[in-house]
């Protein structure tokens, strides 16, 4: 292997000749050998989209050369564009506050933007990571906006995938609003609801998970670039903050804006919090709605069978003809995690002092893969097990209509008292509720159908009466 030397504070060291990262990325790679784990590309765009918006806005403040600006800017774009990603090689528990991350960053975008220029790698002429691809910058302050930015992007990519589910959700309540089934509460039988209800309540729930997560990542929207070391904006030139601000503004489309104070900005993750708590809040939904369907598809002879979920895969290796709820497994295993990140980022949020919280990788990492495994999981629910998922109606009904708890249908006519000694009997003889309230001579045949309509049952009001 061919190498170059290249040297910083500590000394000299050896950098195979080819790499686009310098000595501080090579020492990061030699530190950090954790979990092979490479940063969430998202990550790496957020990056690439701060530094060309400082570089622009540093040579639009008269703060660095034009050449020098705009090679920085080209090597960006090439990078935007998929090149180089491989130059991106340190672990993501690294250094605290993400100093090798940014200097990794820095050092790609400085050799990359040199050969732009003519020069060569590892000779930092004329443009150095620190003095022209950081100038005006810190890492506790491009590192919080990098990830504030990824966070953004992921949220971006996540929300269609949710309105596309809740969509889905809702075209089965379509198709399911015509079939009754028995309602459960405690686990046990309950008054009758249509399937359709119970998945348009899916629908909503689903909606509702999307907006606290949108709500959340507003607070995302609020930038501490520009704060430089401790958040006072040292070294920064006039009007830098704001110009670089509007420039990512212009780059990424997302509703950016200066944080009203830089140190809060530094010190505070609160919006990191904010989103690991919306995802958790999220992947809790998912979950119990996966455990409600696998309750119904449970089967298909000794469970309830209400539903049918489409066939993905055998379900065992010794059990011929098996068939389990593999994607709704999948996704639940997905909610897990997804509350085990939040945790972790829950701890980091915690763990800052003074003016800066360093455990932003951590936390960074985890806000991210939650992010991609809830896009990733949710678009495989609706399209491998929601759309093709169909309805046993037959089993429905019948539940619906064995279920002791339609009984509740008659309180307004012979009062609870009288409906529990019905249950009682109908339990204890295995006869149905009609059967016994006739029996009884309760009612008449002609008011029991009147007040047992299964669509009735199953809307606001008294079943039975017109007015």
């Amino acid at each position: 292997m061919t190498v170059r030397k290249e040297k910083d504070s500590l000394g000299e060291k050896e950098i195979p000749k080819d790499v686009y990262y310098g000595i501080q990325t090579a020492r990061a790679v030699e530190n950090y050998p954790i979990s092979g784990w490479r940063v969430h590309p998202r990550l790496i765009d957020a990056f690439m989209y701060q530094k060309k918006a400082s570089a622009l806005a540093n040579r639009d403040g008269g703060a660095l050369e034009p050449r020098l600006a705009e090679a920085i800017a080209q090597a960006c774009d090439e990078i935007l564009a998929g090149k180089l990603r491989d130059q991106f090689v340190v672990d993501v528990f690294q250094a605290g506050a993400g100093v090798s991350q940014h200097m990794n960053t820095n050092e790609v975008l400085a050799n990359r933007a040199n050969e732009i220029l003519g020069g060569s790698k590892g000779d930092y002429k004329p443009i150095h990571p620190n003095d022209h691809v950081n100038f005006g910058q810190s890492t506790n302050d491009t590192y919080p906006t990098a990830m504030r930015l990824a966070a953004l992007l992921c949220a971006r990519d996540l929300d269609p995938v949710l309105a596309s589910l809740e969509a889905a959700f809702d075209v089965k309540a379509a198709e399911f609003d015509h079939v009754l089934k028995s309602g459960r509460t405690h686990m046990q039988d309950a008054v009758p609801i249509r399937l359709g209800q119970e998945f348009a309540a899916y629908a909503r729930a689903i909606g509702r998970s999307r907006q606290v997560l949108m709500d959340a990542c507003h607070q995302l929207e609020e930038l501490g670039l520009g704060g430089t070391a401790a958040g006072t904006g040292l070294n920064t030139a006039p009007g830098y903050r704001e110009k670089a601000i509007d420039r990512l503004r212009e780059l990424t489309g997302l509703n950016l804006r200066p944080s009203p104070d830089m140190r809060e900005a530094m010190q505070s993750n609160l919006p990191m919090a904010a989103a690991a708590s919306a995802q958790r809040m999220l992947a809790l939904e998912i979950i119990r709605i996966t455990n409600d369907l696998r309750l119904m598809a449970s089967g298909p002879i000794t469970g309830l069978a209400e539903v049918i979920l489409p066939a993905v895969q055998p379900g065992s290796s010794i059990m011929p003809g098996k068939v389990n709820p593999a994607i709704l497994e999948m996704v639940a295993m997905v909610g897990f995690q997804v509350i085990g990140n939040a945790t972790a980022v829950d701890y980091a949020v915690q763990a800052g002092q003074l003016e800066l919280n360093v455990m932003m990788p951590g936390m960074c990492f985890a806000v991210l893969m939650s992010f991609q495994i809830l896009t990733s999981s949710l678009a495989v629910l609706r399209t491998r097990c929601i759309e093709g998922l169909k309805a046993d109606e037959e089993a429905c009904r019948r539940y619906a209509e064995l279920s002791p708890s339609i009984v509740t249908a008659l309180n307004p006519y012979i009062g609870y008292a009288k409906g529990a000694e019905v249950v009682k009997e109908a339990l204890a003889t295995g006869k149905r509720i009609p059967q016994v309230v006739l029996e009884k001579g309760l009612m008449s045949k002609e008011e029991l159908d009147r007040i047992l309509d299964p669509v009735q049952m199953t809307e606001p009001g008294i079943t039975g009466r017109k007015d």
